[in-house]
């Protein structure tokens, strides 16, 4: 172990843990389709670190994803189970492709609090482009289980929240999907933009691929920003009399700051990596410490966290941060 930590803030009630970097999608707009593919097993996070952290760590809110499929940890149900018995609320983002009837009615039957699903497209041609690997019948067939399970099981939850990444080639779809997530009786409609520029890393290096992209696509540029505009605006006047709530992003860039996640929450890999948040996505790029090497109150306190906290609440934030479409308000 390292030395005694130095002081810091309270320890986080909200940890974001990656309890799996497998993935059977390769999205387009994700690193996990730039990086070789992971073994499921190899790739989950162990029990015994997870148990270690939330024993460590005063959880009051637990979300059980990272770069990887939750449904593909062999350890999730004793996660969910491990959580719930605690008071802790836990949720989790998924594809969905591997949610079959039985499986949503045990999610539904566990206590999770919420459940994401990743939609971008209101039918199979723009969404199977993106997420490829993917159905849009089977992944739709899904989620209608799912909404469908709590009805017959009488649960309020979970919260069923679709999630749409919106960018150039798919944000004319918008509309359709409110419509098809209405007459589906899905909770919540979020539409986020694309979660960083990747302007800190080299242009000719390993996220050379990714980085490219998101230039193409990102919604934040000038370009399209007025047809976004008008995909929000019509989104929004189908999901308000259906009662589906809406949330949409910024498309102008407000400036940065103000971001509270290194004090409020933390990231950790499926090895183990802290990270100051969830938006990073590369565990080469930050890592301010090791559960492996040291408890984690010992990174939280630590020097390397410390200084990050220093520099992201000054006008000189790490490199990392300056392309987050989090930090700049784009989110």
């Amino acid at each position: 172990m390292d030395h005694a930590p130095v002081t810091g803030p309270p320890l986080p009630e909200h940890l974001q843990v990656e309890i799996t970097s497998a993935c059977n999608l390769r999205c387009t707009m994700c690193l996990v389709r730039y990086r070789p593919p992971v073994n499921k097993l190899a790739g989950a996070m162990r029990p015994e670190l997870f148990r270690r952290l939330v024993d460590e760590v005063p959880v009051r809110r637990l979300t059980l994803q990272g770069l990887g499929e939750p449904l593909l940890s062999p350890y999730l149900p004793e996660m969910i189970a491990t959580a719930v018995g605690r008071g802790i609320r836990v949720g989790f983002n998924s594809n969905a492709t591997l949610l079959t009837g039985r499986r949503a009615r045990e999610l539904v039957e566990s206590g999770l609090d919420w459940l994401h699903v990743s939609l971008d497209g209101a039918g199979p041609a723009v969404y199977e482009a993106i997420r490829e690997g993917a159905s849009f019948d089977r992944v739709v067939g899904n989620l209608a289980g799912l909404v469908r399970a709590k009805r017959e099981l009488g649960s309020a939850t979970p919260w069923i929240r679709v999630v749409f990444v919106a960018m150039r080639d798919n944000v004319a779809d918008l509309p359709g999907l409110a419509r098809l997530l209405a007459r589906i009786g899905v909770d919540e409609l979020r539409v986020q933009n694309l979660s960083h520029d990747f302007a800190d890393t080299d242009p000719a290096g390993a996220y050379r691929e990714i980085r490219e992209f998101t230039a193409g696509q990102a919604l934040w540029s000038d370009q399209d920003t007025e047809r976004a505009r008008s995909m929000f605006a019509e989104a929004a006047r189908v999901a308000a009399p259906a009662g589906l709530r809406l949330r949409v992003p910024a498309l102008a860039d407000e400036g940065g700051g103000n971001c509270t996640w290194p004090w409020d929450a933390a990231y950790v890999t499926s090895a183990g990596l802290v990270q100051p948040c969830c938006m990073v996505m590369g565990d080469d790029r930050v890592v301010l410490g090791d559960l492996n090497r040291s408890s984690f109150a010992e990174i939280w306190c630590g020097e390397a966290y410390q200084d990050f906290r220093r520099r992201l609440d000054s006008a000189d934030p790490p490199d990392v941060c300056r392309g987050c479409s989090l930090y700049r308000h784009t989110f």
